[in-house]
């Protein structure tokens, strides 16, 4: 029996402002990506959102990003090794601090946004980032874009990891995320993402834009939580995933 975790990125308001439904994806998702209020979240978000987490049996995750709340951490930011470590190193603990009051534990750390697609490119980046986190949490799984040089990296560093895809994403050639601002980037139909999803999971491999194969290791699926429709698609996919035999597991 195939089996693979559900992830969503959320806890992604700040203050009175809120991003997506966070409480009906956690019915849906067994991994929660949870700011670290750098690209977005706040201490009182991350408090509700991990009381939710744990509330819903959902694994709870670090998703820290740049320091970019007006550009959602989807803007390139240039940065030394040193300051990639110490920004990880700060989310990370915060991460840990506030799901530690809430009665859990941070499980996994995922990199949000254009710090996800830079370190996707760019291995000694990616390696800066996670061996930071591996000096607070040795035991933490780190989630990688599959097929990606961060996947190279926890593969070298022999660390616990986990592969990720992307349902409402679409993939270039090299295994990389097709930007945001091309046409057909992102994903909305709920009926194509399931089936778009079930032929990656027979095949073991991404299928990109083109129809080219990648093969990967897939062990989760992520849903963007801020996407149109995410709720939708969220159920949708789970009720096809699961009508197909396939197990929804944590991590």
């Amino acid at each position: 029996m195939l089996k693979v975790d559900l992830n969503s990125d959320i806890g992604e308001g700040f203050g009175d402002w809120t991003k997506g439904d966070d409480a009906a994806l956690m019915e849906v998702i067994s991994s929660a990506n949870i700011a670290c209020g750098f690209h977005a979240g706040d201490p009182d978000v991350m408090a509700q959102t991990m009381r939710q987490a744990l509330e819903n049996g959902v694994g709870i995750g670090a998703h820290p990003g740049f320091n970019d709340l007006k550009g959602f951490g989807r803007r390139r930011i240039p940065m030394s090794h040193a300051e990639l470590a110490n920004m990880i190193t700060y989310q990370l603990g915060a991460a840990q601090a506030m799901a530690r009051a809430a009665g859990g534990e941070v499980r996994h750390l995922k990199l949000h946004g254009a710090l996800s697609n830079m370190c996707s490119e760019d291995g000694a980046m990616a390696r800066a980032c996670y061996e930071a986190a591996l000096k607070v949490q040795p035991d933490i799984v780190i989630m990688v874009l599959a097929a990606t040089a961060m996947e190279e990296v926890v593969r070298d560093i022999g660390c616990n990891w986990a592969g990720e895809i992307f349902a409402d994403r679409a993939y270039n050639d090299d295994g990389t995320l097709v930007a945001r601002g091309q046409p057909g980037a992102v994903l909305h139909d709920p009926q194509a993402i399931t089936a778009r999803i079930l032929d990656m999971l027979k095949a073991g491999a991404i299928i990109t834009e083109s129809g080219k194969h990648i093969p990967c290791r897939i062990d989760t699926i992520c849903l963007h939580g801020d996407t149109q429709g995410a709720v939708d698609m969220a159920r949708a996919l789970r009720r096809g995933l699961e009508a197909e035999g396939v197990e929804i597991a944590g991590l």
